[in-house]
């Protein structure tokens, strides 16, 4: 797949930039001075988004500038579940469908957390079979976001269960690649699941990255 896909505009790319540049600042610098100027570019970073997106600008300072630290890519991981010739994908609250998955949290891996989220939104547990792919979510996914997400998609296999309900999706179904439904894009593509099928075919697969 085409690795510059979906390129992010450049008024985001300067924003994210300067948040980085600033980010990092804060977090280094010492003189008082130079802490001033940083949050200031910090502040400047949040206000081109919000000119650009119509989001009032302490929204974005909450979404965008609220991490301290050196900042580093965010980890989303998302499964690829077979049966039948038909890959597994959840319900979300607004209709649209994806693979199960979400953000990687601090006390999981990326394979713990990934058979986590499948238990939790598709009531399967699972078992981590081997990586598809790894993407920078901002290169194949609508609409970019204002920071990167690095995407690990695996195959997995069933043990056990059954959907149950739950407070992230409304149920769960398998389908085949020329039956998908309404897909949350900002989640997952038709491109990324078509993958997963190529990928769960091919025994020798060697994993794209970005």
């Amino acid at each position: 797949m085409e690795s510059q896909k979906n390129p992010s505009p450049r008024w985001l790319d300067w924003a994210k930039e300067l948040q980085f540049i600033a980010q990092a600042g804060l977090a280094y610098s010492k003189d008082v001075f130079d802490l001033e100027r940083f949050q200031r570019i910090r502040d400047l970073s949040a206000e081109i988004v919000s000119c650009y997106t119509d989001l009032p600008c302490e929204q974005v300072k909450h979404l965008f500038c609220g991490e301290m630290g050196f900042q580093t890519p965010k980890l989303d991981t998302r499964a690829a579940i077979f049966e039948a010739g038909k890959i597994l994908l959840v319900e979300e609250r607004d209709g649209t469908w994806s693979l199960p998955g979400g953000w990687v949290d601090v006390n999981q891996t990326l394979k713990s957390n990934t058979e986590k989220e499948v238990l939790e939104e598709a009531g399967l547990e699972v078992e981590v079979v081997r990586l598809l792919a790894l993407q920078d979510r901002n290169l194949h996914n609508r609409p970019p976001y204002a920071y990167n997400v690095c995407k690990a998609f695996f195959l997995c296999r069933v043990k056990r269960g059954a959907f149950r309900p739950n407070t992230e999706t409304l149920g769960s179904a398998y389908f085949a690649l020329d039956e998908l439904p309404p897909l949350s894009e900002d989640k997952v593509t038709y491109e990324q699941i078509a993958l997963c099928f190529e990928a769960a075919r091919d025994e020798n697969w060697v994993v794209p990255f970005d």
